[in-house]
């Protein structure tokens, strides 16, 4: 059976309302100009890793900075969408070693709304774009979920 995320086609999944927060804090990267040119599915482009190009990468290896760069915009977008739908302020904290193994938190207020263990991040990235938005979405819906259950200590 095959997955959802690789019957839908690019141009559908970039409707997601995460890809759409995704693009805009890319764009918000941007204070020159220097992507006006570039359409949103180019900007996404580093993001999607097929087996090809994951296969192409090591094992094991440190990550470069712009890996790094991508990854902290994938939560902050997490971590925006969840203060849409909240409206509580959400703070991504990472620490991460300088092989590429750490953690990644959501904060909101005083409850760990996200938590996402880190390994091989230099390998960070998603078969298609259906399946950058799929797990965007998916943890915004835990996070969103978090709050719901726990508001006292999300709104402290």
């Amino acid at each position: 059976m095959s997955n959802i995320a690789e019957i839908v086609p690019p141009e559908a999944a970039a409707q997601s309302p995460f890809i759409k927060e995704l693009v805009k804090v890319w764009r918000a990267q941007d204070t020159h100009g220097t992507w006006d040119s570039k359409s949103d599915l180019d900007l996404l482009e580093p993001y999607i890793l097929d087996k090809e190009k994951r296969r192409a990468l090591p094992i094991m290896g440190d990550p470069d900075p712009e890996t790094i760069w991508r990854l902290e915009l994938f939560f902050n977008a997490i971590a925006l969408s969840i203060e849409r739908a909240t409206g509580v302020m959400v703070t991504p904290m990472l620490k991460m070693s300088h092989e590429g193994f750490g953690r990644m938190v959501l904060l909101g207020g005083r409850l760990v709304v996200v938590n996402k263990q880190l390994r091989d991040v230099h390998r960070f990235g998603f078969d298609s774009l259906s399946k950058l938005a799929e797990e965007g979405a998916k943890y915004v819906q835990a996070g969103v979920e978090m709050i719901e259950r726990f508001p006292d200590v999300a709104r402290y």
